[in-house]
C-alpha cells in the first residue's frame, strides 16, 4: 500500500504542475487570475463535497475549532491559487511554480526573525542557496530581462507562504475532524472570498465560452481529484517521502511551459531551479528527521 500511496502523492503533484500550465493558457486568452482561481477552487469544492457525502463519519463539523482552522486553511488556499496565477501572468509557469516551492525556507526565515526557531548553520546555508537560486531564476540582476516582473516575483513567493498557511491550518484542523470535512470548509471559504474579488462579468461568461472545457479540466486536475488523492496518499506516506515527491510539481510545470507554451529558460535559470528544488527538498528531509516545527 505504501507504493500506491506514494503514487497518489506523485499524481497529485503532477496534476498541480499541469494545472499551472492550463491556467497560463486561460490567462493568455484574457481571463482574469481571480476568475481562473475561482473556478479551480469551485470545481474542487464540488468534488470534496461528494467525498464528504460518501465518507461522512467523524466529520467533526459540529466542532467550532474545526471551523476556525479550516477557514484559515481556506484563506491560505484561496491566496495560494490567486498569487500563483498572478505570478504566472507576470512571468512564466516554471518561474512561478519554483518560487512557490520556496515556501518552507521562508517559513524558517520568519521563524528565525520572530525567534521561534533556533538558527543553525544548515538552515542558514539553505536560505542563502535558495536566495541565490531565486536570483538566477528570476534574473533580477539583468535590468533588461523581462522574464519576471517584481509583481511576479513577490506573488510567486506569497503563493508559497499562502500554501504554508493552508498546511498550517489543515494540520491543526485535522485534530478535530476528517480531511474531507476540512477541505469542504476550506474550499467553501475560497469560493466566498473569490466571488467577492473576481470579475463578475467574466465569471458568468465562462459558462458560455469555448474555453469552458479548459476551466473544467483545471478544476478537476488542479483541485478536485488532486487534493483527494493527495490526502489519501499522505495517510500511508511519510512526510519526508512526500517532500521529495513534491518536486514533481515544479518539474512538471516547467516542462509544460517549455513543451506546450513555448517558454524558454537559459542555463542560469535551469541552475536556479535545480538549486532551489534540491535545497528545499534537502532542508525538508533534514528538518523532519529532527522533528522541527515546520510541516
Amino acid at each position: 500500500m505504501t507504493g500506491l500511496s506514494m503514487t497518489f502523492v506523485m499524481l497529485a503533484a503532477l496534476c498541480w504542475g499541469i494545472s499551472g500550465g492550463i491556467g497560463a493558457i486561460l490567462m493568455a486568452e484574457g481571463w482574469d487570475a481571480f476568475v481562473v482561481s475561482f473556478y479551480r477552487g469551485a470545481i474542487g469544492f464540488l468534488f470534496v463535497l461528494v467525498w464528504l457525502a460518501f465518507r461522512p463519519r467523524s466529520s467533526g463539523l459540529s466542532n467550532p475549532s474545526l471551523w476556525f482552522w479550516s477557514v484559515l486553511s481556506g484563506l491560505g488556499i484561496a491566496s495560494n491559487f490567486t498569487f500563483y496565477f498572478v505570478s504566472i501572468s507576470e512571468g512564466s509557469v516554471a518561474v512561478a511554480a519554483t518560487l512557490m516551492y520556496c515556501a518552507p525556507v521562508f517559513v524558517y526565515f520568519v521563524s528565525f526573525a520572530l525567534k521561534l526557531e533556533r538558527f543553525t548553520a544548515p538552515k542558514a546555508a539553505a536560505i542563502a542557496l535558495v536566495m541565490l537560486g531565486i536570483v538566477l531564476l528570476t534574473r533580477i540582476y539583468d535590468i533588461e530581462s523581462d522574464d519576471v516582473t517584481l509583481i511576479g516575483l513577490v506573488a510567486g513567493l506569497l503563493a508559497g507562504v499562502s500554501y504554508a498557511i493552508f498546511i498550517f491550518g489543515f494540520k491543526y484542523a485535522v485534530v478535530y475532524g476528517s480531511p474531507q470535512s476540512i477541505l469542504v470548509i476550506a474550499f467553501a471559504t475560497l469560493v466566498v472570498v473569490l466571488i467577492g474579488l473576481s470579475n463578475k462579468a467574466q465569471m458568468i461568461l465562462v459558462m458560455s465560452t469555448p474555453d469552458w472545457p479548459l476551466f473544467l479540466v483545471l478544476g478537476v486536475l488542479g483541485s478536485g481529484v488532486s487534493f483527494i488523492i493527495y490526502f489519501i496518499g499522505l495517510k500511508r506516506t511519510s512526510v519526508t517521502t512526500a517532500s521529495v515527491v513534491a518536486m514533481v510539481e515544479p518539474v512538471t510545470a516547467a516542462l509544460f511551459g517549455i513543451l506546450v507554451l513555448n517558454e524558454t529558460l537559459i542555463s542560469s535559470q535551469i541552475v536556479g531551479i535545480a538549486l532551489i528544488m534540491i535545497t528545499v527538498t534537502a532542508l525538508s528531509i533534514y528538518s523532519r528527521t529532527r522533528h522541527t516545527p515546520y510541516g
